[in-house]
């Protein structure tokens, strides 16, 4: 089965490629690989939320702060399709890093990022299995809660 076609029988439209916020592309190949830029959870040119994954008052709930991960991973899904001519092309995912900010008690980090891992685990299937890193950080651009950069292969 093909991607696009994976991606109709999942009933997930990519989102249009998120235009940059400063002095990069979203996405380069090199060789067989694709790399994408850090992707934010945009969603129609803005952050559905902004500020520090945590547990408590004025903070963004890790499972919300998960289904951002998935939406940084479908960014990240639609850039590296555009830099290789089509979803089609993509043929597997090799390496996820996603960023968190969260408050230093927070340790939950590699949950909020399984949001993205999971998503790319149900479009690609086996091909999907990648190596990942989860980080907490003190703040990411634009004060988004989360940030996912995906290493792609292609054909």
């Amino acid at each position: 089965m093909s991607v696009s076609q994976r991606l109709a029988e999942l009933g997930i439209d990519l989102p249009d490629v998120v235009p940059p916020v400063a002095a990069y592309v979203p996405a380069k190949v090199h060789g067989d690989l694709v790399y994408t830029a850090g992707q934010l959870p945009m969603v129609s040119g803005s952050l559905p939320a902004t500020g520090k994954v945590g547990e408590g008052h004025g903070l963004v709930p890790a499972s919300d702060a998960g289904s951002y991960a998935r939406q940084c991973a479908l960014n990240a899904v639609a850039a590296a399709a555009a830099a290789v001519g089509g979803v089609d092309r993509l043929t597997g995912v090799v390496k996820v890093t996603g960023f968190v900010a969260s408050v230093p008690e927070f340790t939950g980090q590699p949950g909020v990022v399984n949001g993205a891992s999971a998503v790319l685990g149900e479009i690609f299937g086996d091909a999907g299995k990648h190596a990942r890193s989860a980080v907490g950080v003190p703040v990411l651009p634009l004060d988004s809660p989360v940030e996912v950069e995906v290493v792609f292969s292609y054909a």
